[in-house]
């Protein structure tokens, strides 16, 4: 007889649980998979999905549900698609309504109250809250990347294996039925630090939820392919290029700011998985991160970051910018990194804006065909800013100067007998018609606009007519 009753209690709660999801329909947005030819991704419909992210990295901690509308209407409309996110940025996390996440700092114990997501304060918590800023985004367009918990809780200690499985199936099955959720296991740690951990947080989640894709967010100028790339649940490699100079890497890589050195090891891997930069030099931020007296990354540095990676293979481009990333704002006590200016004025700094024309540029052009292909510059490819960078499909071909001066282009490896060239500007998104040439193959040379000097970037675009 008790049994009966715990059960009948149990099947109505289950059932007012129904009736609260409910209550506000949800927008869904087509899943993701990565592409047959395993180096990008697209729509379950096999659309091509270009992943433009932002790290809006404390969003759930930080903005209340008027603040988050505004940030997640102004990315959409300057492009983005994805924001990565911490779930739990730390153990006693808090929501700007002084809800915490967990139960005595315990990840096997999220705090949860009864009620539905959309209802009166009384019946809401940390996690309606999250739900509430997922959904807003589906209503936008935009795919939400969630760091489940940051690396530094795991590495002091604190998540143990037992935990991470308990809260990793928990978190897993809340967000399994909503479209637009990726997974980021890790949080700027290498995977050795308790590997044990991060392998069952990735196998926990794909166990339970196999919808959704999951890669691993490392430490800065690291790759998860170092660890991970052979992990079933692994669907796409990502690295993070860092915020230090060439003369700040101390990593045995020692790749400095030519990130799309990280792209062409991932794509060397086998069996080949899509690679992405998912934690750049960040717009506004020291050179070097910690030292607020050196230079602080720009609006080009942002573009070179972007146009290197993606024109040497990965399948889209993560942005970010100091004060956005830390939503800072009048009433923090202070900034993280140096931060200058808050986020309601960084959103619309100059990079952010830009990294649109990125996006455009690739989908205007077939997709899945293209291929990283330095064999059309003819002679040298240039070292560190003068670095020329080129990708070809089967019906153009894109050069990228981040310095400007002369692309000398080796016609015979260019495809197609009449090619028009035009000039693309990364900085506004305008594109110059140059002219049709035939090609007899030998040397061309294209001199860009105005003076050779790091930050006058320009693309060459070379499409075949017949």
């Amino acid at each position: 007889m008790n049994k009966q009753i715990h059960l009948f209690f149990i099947l109505a709660f289950v059932a007012f649980l129904g009736s609260c999801t409910n209550e506000k329909e949800r927008s869904t947005l087509p899943l993701l998979r990565v592409s047959e030819n395993h180096r990008y991704l697209e729509t379950e419909n096999g659309d091509p999905f270009f992943w433009l992210g932002d790290t809006g990295w404390l969003l759930f901690s930080k903005l209340n549900r008027e603040e988050a509308d505004i940030y997640l209407s102004d990315r959409k409309e300057k492009g983005f698609n994805v924001i990565q996110v911490m779930v739990l940025h730390e153990l006693e996390v808090k929501n700007p309504y002084g809800d915490f996440a967990l139960v005595n700092k315990n990840v096997a114990e999220p705090l949860t109250t009864e009620g539905c997501n959309y209802s009166d304060t009384l019946e809401y918590d940390f996690w309606d809250h999250v739900d509430y800023i997922i959904d807003l985004a589906a209503e936008k367009g935009i795919f939400m990347a969630l760091v489940p918990v940051w690396g530094s809780n795991v590495k002091s200690g604190h998540v143990s294996v037992e935990q991470a499985e308990v809260y990793a199936k928990w978190l897993a099955n809340r967000y399994r039925d909503r479209s637009n959720i990726i997974w980021l296991n890790g949080g700027d740690i290498k995977g050795e630090d308790s590997i044990n951990v991060w392998k069952t947080i990735g196998e926990t989640i794909n166990s339970v939820d196999q919808n959704h894709l999951i890669t691993f967010h490392p430490r800065g100028r690291y790759s998860s392919s170092t660890w991970f790339h052979n992990e079933n649940w692994l669907d796409f490699n990502m690295f993070q290029s860092g915020h230090r100079r060439y003369d700040q890497d101390d990593t045995e890589w020692n790749y400095g700011e030519d990130n799309w050195r990280h792209v062409a090891h991932d794509l060397s891997m086998s069996p080949p998985k899509p690679t992405i930069d998912g934690e750049p030099s960040y717009e506004g931020i020291p050179q070097g991160l910690h030292d607020t007296t050196q230079p602080y990354w720009n609006d080009a540095d942002a573009r070179r970051y972007a146009y290197w990676s993606v024109f040497a293979g990965a399948f889209g481009h993560t942005y970010g910018h100091s004060a956005i990333m830390q939503f800072y704002r009048p009433e923090d006590n202070e900034a993280a990194y140096g931060a200058r200016i808050y986020w309601t004025e960084a959103k619309d700094a100059p990079g952010a804006a830009q990294m649109r024309y990125l996006k455009e540029l690739m989908l205007s052009h077939s997709y899945a065909d293209r291929i990283p292909d330095q064999s059309i510059i003819a002679g040298e490819t240039g070292e560190k800013y003068n670095r020329l960078i080129a990708t070809q499909g089967e019906n153009f071909a894109l050069i990228y100067a981040f310095s400007g001066g002369e692309i000398p282009v080796a016609m015979e490896n260019v495809k197609g007998e009449k090619i028009k060239a035009s000039w693309f500007n990364p900085q506004t998104g305008e594109k110059t018609e140059i002219g049709t040439v035939e090609n007899t193959g030998g040397i061309r040379l294209f001199s860009c606009p105005g003076e050779k000097i790091p930050g006058n970037d320009w693309v060459l675009i070379l499409e075949r007519t017949t």
